[in-house]
């Protein structure tokens, strides 16, 4: 038998996350060539096919699939014990895959990207930026930050930043032509710009006013997949947007934008830091909690405070479904 059954299974699984042979050689620091004979070797010690290879594309087979579900999480262990241990020697260091959304990105880790590495020069910090909530233990992350209420019941959270609220906007061209709506029922006389989620799926537009709650129909000439785009065509009198208030505050305050229908605006809890409480945690990994906790601190915000358990069914959407009930009151990590 070629190679280890642990350098076997590691050139599995980077060739199945990457589709790639060159890429997974280049993030295993080895040559192809040992990547392909150690793909070779399992699959000839298995008996079976784990990969399809066409000249330009790597596919997995059922049978790669089955393998990579269970490989994936076993092997994250392995290197997570193997860079705790490194850590006794050198302090936090490793790779720490994060995966956020959109909003977290440019507004949270963006700016503590720099003094983050700065503190923790040995630590290689992998974010991936995903606009729909993903399994961060099946995928290989070590922890992710999302709308709490996306957040499922058996992680540890801790809140990173505040309070969420989505608002309508409109740029003042438009409303010179159109008449601000002053209900939700109002939005169907307007030009409202939608966006769309990976799976497909429509955003819906919500609205809360007391213990009053609408899914509104909203209908419009524009349909985007992106939150800059939709922001440069309300900016240009297209229509109506639904936007989280964070992206479009600057405008809101230089009379770019206007907000209507502030009365009917709701709330999400805001955005946590979560992790699995089943997975040894690094040096790496506490070292990016403690930095978190200590910015949010300085903010104001209390990290102990839960998400809300009353959340529509619109940001519940996950992969190509949605989540059946309540969404779980979640164990703050102190």
């Amino acid at each position: 038998m070629r190679g280890t059954v642990f350098a076997e299974m590691s050139a599995f699984v980077a060739v199945a996350e990457q589709r790639s042979f060159a890429k997974a050689a280049t993030r295993l620091g080895v040559a192809r060539s040992t990547l392909s004979q150690n793909l070779r070797a399992l699959e000839e010690r298995l008996s079976v096919r784990l990969l399809n290879r066409t000249t330009r594309s790597v596919s997995l087979t059922e049978a790669g699939e089955r393998l990579l579900h269970r490989v994936r999480p076993a092997l994250a262990e392995l290197d997570a014990a193997s860079l705790e241990l490194d850590g006794f020697r050198k302090g936090p260091s490793g790779l720490l895959r994060v995966v956020v959304q959109p909003p977290v990105a440019s507004l949270l880790m963006g700016p503590l990207i720099g003094p983050f590495l700065k503190e923790y020069p040995d630590i290689i910090l992998d974010i991936s930026v995903v606009r729909m909530p993903t399994d961060i233990v099946s995928a290989g992350f070590d922890a992710g930050i999302r709308f709490g209420e996306q957040v499922d019941r058996d992680m540890i959270a801790i809140r990173v930043m505040n309070e969420a609220r989505f608002v309508v906007v409109a740029a003042p061209k438009y409303l010179a032509r159109h008449s601000a709506p002053r209900a939700p029922k109002d939005l169907q006389n307007h030009n409202c710009i939608r966006s769309l989620l990976p799976n497909g799926t429509v955003f819906g537009w919500e609205f809360q006013k007391g213990n009053r709650r609408i899914h509104a129909k909203v209908n419009g000439s524009l349909i985007v997949d992106d939150i800059d785009l939709s922001i440069q065509a309300v900016l240009g009198g297209a229509g109506l947007a639904y936007l989280l208030y964070d992206y479009i505050a600057a405008d809101v305050a230089r009379g770019r934008l206007v907000a209507v229908l502030e009365d009917w605006t709701p709330s999400l809890s805001g955005f946590f830091l979560y992790y699995s409480n089943r997975k040894q945690m690094t040096l790496a990994l506490r070292a990016l909690i403690d930095f978190l906790k200590a910015d949010t601190k300085k903010r104001g915000i209390s990290p102990m405070a839960p998400p809300s358990t009353r959340i529509s069914r619109n940001y519940l959407l996950v992969g190509k479904g949605s989540r059946k009930g309540r969404p779980a009151r979640l164990t703050s990590s102190a």
